[in-house]
């Protein structure tokens, strides 16, 4: 059953300047979740699924190197802004720090499983790298951006139960602990930007991340589709099957393109802000799947002494 997000909570005015933003009472909390030992063990863990396994694959070989931007990006302004969001940008950062970690290693089960990724890692190190190569406030920009995708399709995987049905259970406790510290720190980049441009004019303030969020939107789609179909070639499945398989996910059938294009569209209207989709419901719900399931665990090594006392604290440090 889907989860509809709660109305709106932050107040902005035509200009996008918050008169409530990330909300007060929300605690970004970084759970240092440890998902190494969870290796793949079919190539197709999303439900034999090849076109959502290769789809969520592609994804997490960004991450890595992705999550790392995201906080070189913050770093340089945790300086320059209200104590509260230098707090906030603070446990942003260990929570993506802790992402980059853990999506390292899934990728590396990746490669356990004979998939090459090397294509892939070297398109996002070139989409980083030129970034990277311009003025600051674009890194905070792009950061922005790229978090709200990342935020409305976390939203996604948890409201709608078929993402990860029938999917290996380690791996969907990882994407839904992951999406739902996405949620968590869905307005950090953004607060962040609305003080760095408190002096710019709305309308620059404007035009500038919504012309930043349609390149960045139609690169992450094309990219993302290209890793895809790297993928799934390798998966045994080219040509117009790939093509039209692809299609019928992205779009159709689970469909987490279509499914978030309200969302992502709404970054473009005047005076938005991400907290104007109250989805702290969707963090509430992932957490209390994924640590229902860590409890289990962990009565089931205390029930069963031969698993040893390594695995049993191992589960109580992340219970």
């Amino acid at each position: 059953m889907d989860i509809a997000p709660a109305n709106a909570i932050a107040a902005t005015d035509f200009h996008g300047r918050n008169k409530s933003a990330t909300p007060a009472d929300l605690q970004i909390r970084p759970r240092n979740r440890n998902f190494a030992s969870a290796v793949i063990d079919r190539r197709r863990w999303v439900g034999g699924d090849p076109f959502a396994s290769a789809f969520f694959n592609a994804l997490s070989v960004t991450f890595p190197k992705g999550e790392l931007f995201f906080i070189d990006s913050l770093k340089k302004f945790r300086k320059r802004v209200p104590a509260k969001l230098q707090r906030e940008i603070r446990a942003f950062i260990q929570q993506e720090a802790i992402h980059s970690r853990e999506h390292h290693c899934f990728n590396e089960h990746l490669k356990d499983c004979d998939f090459d990724i090397s294509r892939l890692e070297e398109a996002i190190a070139r989409v980083v790298d030129g970034i990277r190569a311009r003025p600051e406030h674009a890194h905070l920009v792009a950061t922005m951006c790229i978090e709200h995708i990342t935020a409305i399709l976390a939203a996604e995987v948890i409201a709608n139960p078929a993402h990860f049905e029938h999917a290996d259970e380690q791996q969907r406790k990882l994407w839904l602990w992951h999406a739902s510290e996405e949620i968590e720190h869905k307005g950090v980049a953004f607060d962040t930007w609305l003080h760095v441009t408190r002096d710019w004019s709305p309308l620059k303030c404007w035009l500038v991340r919504c012309s930043f969020m349609a390149k960045i939107a139609f690169g992450f789609t094309k990219n993302r589709a290209r890793g895809v179909l790297d993928l799934l070639r390798q998966d045994g499945i080219s040509g117009p099957r790939a093509w039209f398989g692809l299609a019928h996910y992205a779009l159709l059938g689970k469909a987490p393109f279509r499914r978030t294009l309200w969302p992502l569209l709404q970054f473009f209207k005047p005076g938005f802000h991400p907290w104007d989709i109250d989805d702290r419901p969707l963090i509430r719900l992932a957490e209390s799947e994924y640590e229902a399931a860590i409890m289990a665990e962990l009565a089931e090594a205390a029930a069963h002494p031969a698993l040893g006392d390594r695995e049993t604290d191992r589960l109580r440090k992340v219970a």
